[in-house]
């Protein structure tokens, strides 16, 4: 069960990446081609700036995931590392359970609503016509990400001994 919830996993990451591979690749083309349009054709294409603007949402929201399942996100930790173990287990627990309720209440539940709201109203973008439901998207698919990783690093913060977890590196801990 574990090497298929691992597999799943590994599955899905590279679902994430693979996507902000493409959103990233897509903001560069939008960008440079309106660059392009403005400052060669003398009038920048209406349609440019905005799925800039779109694209960077989805880039940040779903490269905050994608850094938050790889562990690769900025965390301040300095005060917890001068913790003893057993408190410091319990403050990554607690952490965890914030960033859970986080993710479920804003990004999965808000986003959720959000999109569902969007597309009921039939929001339209001004210069891509394209439905505000759709580019609302990003919130409730990163949600989904950040609460699966988010569900990994609890299970591991709850089953690593409390001396053998979150150690800071070059310091001894007493």
């Amino acid at each position: 069960m574990v090497s298929f919830i691992l597999k799943s996993k590994s599955f899905l990451v590279k679902i994430l990446e693979v996507m902000l591979i493409l959103s990233v690749g897509s903001l560069v083309i939008d960008v440079v081609w309106g660059v392009f349009t403005r400052y060669v054709m003398g009038e920048q294409a209406k349609w440019t700036e905005e799925l800039a603007r779109f694209l960077l949402v989805w880039v940040s929201l779903l490269g905050g995931a994608l850094a938050f399942g790889t562990k690769g996100h900025l965390g301040v930790d300095y005060f917890v590392g001068k913790l003893h173990c057993d408190a410091r287990k319990l403050m990554t627990i607690f952490s965890h359970f914030v960033v859970l309720l986080f993710s479920i209440s804003i990004f999965l539940y808000g986003g959720t609503y959000i999109v569902a709201e969007s597309l009921k109203l039939e929001q339209m973008t001004p210069a891509l016509g394209w439905k505000m439901g759709y580019v609302y998207l990003a919130l409730p698919i990163s949600g989904f990400f950040m609460l699966l990783f988010t569900l990994e690093n609890l299970y591991e913060a709850i089953v690593t001994p409390a001396d053998q977890l979150h150690e800071p590196e070059g310091e001894e801990i007493n």
